[in-house]
């Protein structure tokens, strides 16, 4: 291995561990003690090697949110994979999106509260992250056409349907433990149980000719 692969190597691995200090500070402390002097500490580097990989604290948490981007993404798609029907599938991703946001706030907050100019709900540009909008697709994904909607908007009205859940349960506004009635009535909207629908209106047209007949 050359000199230069080694630095190069060596400056990978000090980039990550500030992300990985900064993502596990947050966590335990929540972002307000996310500051480049205790950062500098727990790393072990001077906060001018800091500097020389982030701009400051902003940077830091944008670095961080596009690797929980990238968890999200792999979350949401181990879920959908896992589903039988579209219906199911939505379900599925809908409550592992919100299982992220309670098992993880430090970093949902990082990625969907704080001020950050990471995309989501945008397509990648050249110089852009992918895994941000690998999220978003995830979404898109079981939210589908229907009725002769677009699915990308679509897509974005879930989204924006399970990101108020998540961060209103969180601070208390409405109660956590109706999260499940609340995302089986997002997926009636998106996805109505038509087979269960027609089922219903057979039996009750059943039910009137059997009457009729008898009167």
């Amino acid at each position: 291995m050359s000199s230069t692969e080694r630095r190069e190597r060596e400056r990978a691995r000090r980039h990550q561990l500030i992300i990985t200090a900064a993502r596990e500070l947050a966590e335990a402390e929540g972002w307000d003690a996310v500051t480049t002097r205790r950062l500098a500490q727990r790393v072990a580097y001077s906060q001018p090697v800091l500097y020389n990989h982030f701009k400051g604290k902003d940077a830091i948490v944008g670095a961080v949110a596009v690797e929980g981007f990238d968890d999200l993404a792999a979350a949401l798609r181990r879920a959908r994979r896992t589903a039988g029907s579209p219906r199911e599938a939505l379900r599925a991703v809908g409550r592992a999106y919100l299982d992220f946001a309670v098992a993880r706030p430090a970093l949902y907050a990082a990625m969907f509260v704080r001020e950050t100019d990471v995309p989501f709900a945008q397509e990648a540009q050249q110089d852009s992250p992918a895994a941000p909008r690998a999220a978003f697709e995830e979404l898109a994904a079981v939210a589908g056409p229907g009725d002769g909607r677009d699915a990308e908007v679509d897509a974005e009205v879930i989204w924006s349907a399970l990101h108020g859940l998540a961060v209103l349960a969180r601070s208390g506004r409405i109660p956590q433990r109706r999260q499940r009635e609340r995302l089986d009535a997002l997926v009636e909207r998106f996805a109505p149980d038509t087979a269960g629908r027609r089922k219903a209106s057979a039996g009750q047209d059943g039910s009137g000719t059997a009457g009729a007949g008898g009167a």
